[in-house]
C-alpha cells in the first residue's frame, strides 16, 4: 500500500503543527515587523514617484555612456536630477532622468533650464535634440489617484466587514479586517526601507493584495466555522484546538495558492524590472510579491489566532474548555484516536485532535451499543442439525409413549 501523503495526513490529523497554541511567538514576530515599518516610514518616509510629486522626464538614447555621465552634464547647467535610471536593454537601452519642475519660458526667472539641459545633453553625449524626449508631469494626476485609491480602501474595507459579519461573524470579520492592515503596513514599510518609490502601479499593487488576502482568510475561516460548528454540547476538543485542525487542513492548500500566485509575480520582478529594465513592472511587482506572501502569512498566523482569543473569552467556550480540560485529565491523555498525533520533527502533541474528533462533536458522547441477547443453546432432545425430533415425549413416531402400562 503506498505512503500516503502529507496533505492527506494533515487533513485527518495524523500529523499536525500547533499553529494556535505558539500564537504569542507570532504576534512577537508580526509586532516587530510592524515596529521597523513604522519607524521606517516616520523617519525615512515614502518615495513618491514624479506621478504624485510633479516635475520633469528626460528620455534619450544611452549612445554608450553611463548615468556618471549624464549627472556630469546636467550639473554643468545648475540641475541636479532626482532619479536617473537605465531602461531596456543592448541597442534599445535609453536613459531616464526626472528633475524637479524646471521654467521652460526665457522670460521665467533662470530662463529656459528645459533648452539649457538639452543642449548641455547633445553636446556632452553626442546625441541630436530630436532624441530627447521631455515631459512635464504635474501633481494634480498624482493627487487624484491618491484620492480614488483612498476612497476604494475605505470602501472596500466597510463591505468586506460586513459581507464577513453575516458570513461568518464579527469577530472574524474583526480579525480579517486586521490582518488586512497588517499586510499592507508591512508591505508599505518594506517600500521604505528599500526605496522604492511610490507610483500609480504600487497603488494599483496594493489594492490587488487586499482582494488575495482577503481570499486567503476566508478559506481558512470556512474550515474553522465547519470545524467548530456544534462544538459547544460536546466536550472533545477546545475551540482553538478544532481551529487549529481547520489551520492544518488548509495548510498545503494555501502553500500551493501562495506558491503558483508567486512565480509570475517573481517573474515580472526578475526578467521585466531587471533584464528589460520597465520601472513600472518593477514597482508592480515588488508590491504583490511583498503582498501575496504576507497574506499568506496573516491569514495562518494572524487572523485565525485572534479569533481564537476573541472566541476563547465567552462564557460558553471557557466551560467547554473546562469540560475538556477535565475529560482529558480523567482520561490520562489528550483527545485523539488512539495516541497523540506527531508533530513535524517526530515529537508528538497532546492538544490537536484529531478530524474523527471534530465529526464527532456535533453530539456528546456517543450513545452506549445495546445489550445484545446471547443466542439460545440447542433445546433438548434437538438432533445435532438444529432440527427437532418428530413425534412426543419419547421421541418415536407416532407419539407413542415408551412408559409401560401398569398392570
Amino acid at each position: 500500500m503506498a505512503r500516503e501523503g502529507l496533505a492527506t495526513r494533515l487533513y485527518r490529523g495524523e500529523v499536525s503543527y500547533d499553529f494556535i497554541g505558539r500564537r504569542r511567538r507570532w504576534y512577537a514576530a508580526s509586532l516587530l515587523l510592524l515596529l521597523i515599518s513604522i519607524l521606517s516610514i516616520a523617519i525615512r518616509g515614502l518615495h513618491p514617484s514624479i506621478d504624485f510629486k510633479g516635475g520633469d522626464v528626460f528620455q534619450f538614447p544611452r549612445n554608450s555612456h553611463s548615468l556618471q555621465d549624464v549627472r556630469t552634464a546636467m550639473a554643468a547647467v545648475g540641475v541636479t536630477p532626482e532619479v536617473a535610471q537605465i531602461t531596456g536593454s543592448g541597442s534599445a537601452s535609453r536613459f531616464r532622468v526626472e528633475t524637479k519642475s524646471l521654467p521652460q519660458s526665457k522670460n521665467a526667472p533662470g530662463g529656459d533650464v528645459v533648452g539649457n539641459v538639452e543642449n548641455q545633453l547633445v553636446s556632452a553625449l553626442g546625441i541630436t535634440k530630436s532624441d530627447i524626449d521631455v515631459q512635464s508631469v504635474g501633481s494634480t494626476w498624482g493627487s487624484q489617484i491618491t484620492k480614488k485609491a483612498v476612497t476604494g480602501l475605505i470602501v472596500f474595507l466597510i463591505a468586506v466587514t460586513i459581507y464577513m459579519s453575516f458570513r461568518f461573524e464579527w469577530k472574524m470579520a474583526l480579525s480579517a479586517i486586521v490582518a488586512l492592515l497588517h499586510d499592507l503596513l508591512i508591505t508599505a514599510g518594506i517600500y521604505s526601507l528599500v526605496g522604492f518609490e511610490v507610483s500609480p502601479s504600487t497603488v494599483i499593487a496594493l489594492l490587488t493584495i487586499l482582494g488575495y488576502s482577503l481570499y486567503d482568510t476566508v478559506v481558512v475561516f470556512d474550515k474553522v466555522r465547519e470545524n467548530t460548528m456544534g462544538i459547544i454540547g460536546g466536550s472533545r476538543m477546545t475551540y482553538s484546538q478544532a481551529a487549529n485542525l481547520a489551520v492544518n487542513q488548509t495548510l498545503v492548500r494555501s502553500i500551493n495558492t501562495s506558491i503558483i500566485a508567486l512565480l509570475p509575480v517573481v517573474g515580472l520582478l526578475v526578467i521585466g524590472a531587471g533584464l528589460l529594465g520597465a520601472g513600472s513592472l518593477k514597482d508592480l511587482a515588488l508590491a504583490l510579491m511583498i503582498g501575496l506572501a504576507s497574506g499568506a502569512y496573516s491569514s495562518i498566523f494572524i487572523a485565525t489566532p485572534l479569533v481564537c482569543d476573541a472566541k476563547e473569552r465567552e462564557p460558553a467556550f471557557k466551560a467547554l474548555a473546562r469540560r475538556v480540560a477535565a475529560r482529558q485529565a480523567k482520561d490520562g491523555s489528550a483527545v485523539t484516536t488512539k495516541a497523540a498525533a506527531p508533530t513535524w520533527g517526530g515529537q508528538q502533541s497532546a492538544t490537536v485532535p484529531t478530524a474523527t474528533a471534530v465529526l464527532d462533536e456535533a453530539g456528546d458522547e456517543p450513545a452506549p451499543a445495546k445489550p445484545t441477547t446471547p443466542a439460545a443453546g440447542p433445546r433438548p432432545g434437538s438432533r445435532p442439525g438444529g432440527q427437532q425430533r418428530r413425534g412426543g415425549r419419547g421421541g418415536r413416531p407416532g407419539g407413542r409413549s415408551n412408559k409401560r402400562k401398569r398392570r
